[in-house]
């Protein structure tokens, strides 16, 4: 199925698959073009009614309960991007010889002849804050921008809305990537890729190839880890237009064709005419919020991206001075008598706990959740003599547990036994007296975070609550 002008869609019986944050305003894009639209969904809770009703008062067909069968007639899917690839409803369509596309490729196929082009960004971690930069940075240029895609601002939004952009800041999902099959962004970066959602995808290889498909047609840069070769042999396998490059960043000195760092100064042997012998400074580490080593790498992926569509150094530096990162990033929350207490409740797996952990020297660890079938023996045998002493709570914290016993055996361990509203505060007490001065305690869970609190924002909420009572204590 083509590429459709708007006038195409008159008539075309179109099944979006799951209700939800892309389902429903993708089903009301559809009807507003013309399709014959239903929508179908596993679930029929008090939620899923809820939609269907505003749904069906458009005239729009719902059907709840049943989302295994092809509705009859059906030329195009539209699928919720986390609907997992073996699905009946897909092995229907595959049999019917219909077409499944995400809320991005439907984005991506309604964008205008003149629409501003995508700067993609996609990786195990780091994703949100890289385009956050991104947009920032874009912005100090005086381009109109946004940050989108996974990021919370619809893509359908941003492409539709009345809104001009000169380009977009795009992050992306191995899920929304999965089924974007015509996305050609201006250019992309995979910032790491550890293993995660391995129980949708099936497996390490088929994660990291869907990952690999936002290098796809790239026209200028293909930005990848210098730090992490699976990104880079995402580059060599991408088929991208004549004359795109492969761009590395890395956190030490940058050879040709590199960002990297310098004596504490970010700059780009890219982006410059002739990048054998000369650099560009860009900024400055202490421009970077937080300094953390992986937050560097961060901003030098965003500074990539941003010099490929040309914008120019000062920019750079503007953009990343006046970017402030969300909530529970590597927060610094307080200092407590000589103690300084970070919550990163957001690293929910052990490739972003490894990144919070490697930002400092002396840490007590309050880790453990939801390891959502993760193993924590390479993260504390790497973190191992930065510990100081560590306060497990959560379903899982056994398995951490038992990674510590075999890997930092001398390490001081506290094993909260607790789940109830106060269990947090009972951890930071433990931690603070574990710490001394000069320590860091650290909550870098390395775990979801459902089994005790709503998501990792309440769990990030809990322990600057009771970090500040320390503080008042104090």
């Amino acid at each position: 199925m083509g590429s459709r002008k708007v006038t195409d869609w008159q008539g075309k019986h179109v099944t979006v698959a799951g209700l939800g944050v892309s389902g429903v305003p993708a089903a009301k894009v559809l009807h507003g073009l013309g399709a014959r639209v239903t929508v179908v969904n596993d679930g029929d809770d008090a939620r899923a009614r809820a939609q269907a009703a505003e749904l069906e008062s458009l005239g729009v067909t719902v059907r709840l309960g049943d989302g295994a069968t092809l509705p009859e007639g059906t030329e195009l899917i539209v699928t919720a991007p986390g609907w997992k690839p073996d699905k009946p409803l897909f092995a229907a369509a595959d049999e019917a010889g219909v077409p499944v596309w995400g809320d991005v490729e439907l984005a991506w196929r309604l964008r205008g002849p003149d629409a501003a082009p995508w700067l993609a960004v996609t990786g195990t971690n780091g994703k949100t804050t890289t385009v956050q930069m991104l947009a920032s940075i874009l912005r100090a240029a005086g381009l109109r921008t946004a940050a989108v895609g996974n990021i919370g601002v619809s893509l359908l939004e941003a492409v539709l809305g009345e809104e001009e952009y000169d380009v977009l800041a795009v992050e992306l999902s191995s899920y929304q990537l999965h089924w974007a099959p015509s996305l050609r962004a201006h250019s992309a970066a995979v910032l790491n890729l550890a293993p995660d959602h391995l129980d949708w995808h099936g497996s390490m290889e088929a994660y990291a190839r869907d990952k690999g498909r936002i290098y796809e047609g790239n026209r200028i840069a293909c930005v990848y880890n210098a730090a992490d070769k699976a990104t880079e042999d995402l580059v060599r396998e991408a088929d991208v237009e004549e004359g795109c490059r492969a761009v590395g960043f890395t956190l030490g000195t940058p050879g040709p064709s590199q960002l990297g760092v310098v004596e504490g100064i970010l700059v780009d042997r890219a982006f410059v005419e002739n990048r054998q012998k000369n650099a560009q400074e860009l900024a400055e580490v202490s421009d970077v919020n937080p300094p953390a080593p992986h937050n560097i790498a961060n901003a030098l992926a965003a500074a990539a991206l941003a010099r490929a569509f040309g914008v120019p150094a000062r920019a750079v530096r503007d953009g990343l001075r006046a970017f402030t990162p969300d909530a529970h990033r590597i927060a610094h929350v307080a200092d407590v008598d000589g103690v300084a207490y970070v919550d990163d409740s957001k690293a929910t797996n052990t490739h972003a706990a490894q990144a919070s952990l490697a930002a400092y020297g002396s840490i007590v660890w309050i880790a453990g959740g939801l390891a959502k079938g993760a193993v924590f023996d390479e993260l504390v045998a790497r973190s191992a003599g930065r510990l100081r002493g560590v306060v497990l709570i959560g379903a899982d914290r056994a398995l951490i547990r038992e990674a510590l016993a075999r890997h930092a055996p001398e390490v001081p361990v506290v094993d909260l036994d607790r789940t109830d509203t106060g269990a947090m505060l009972a951890a930071v007490q433990e931690a603070r007296r574990l710490a001394v001065e000069g320590d860091t305690v650290l909550l870098a869970p390395a775990c979801a975070s459902m089994d005790m609190f709503a998501n990792y924002n309440q769990r990030g909420d809990a322990f600057a609550e009771a970090v500040r009572g320390l503080g008042a204590g104090a």
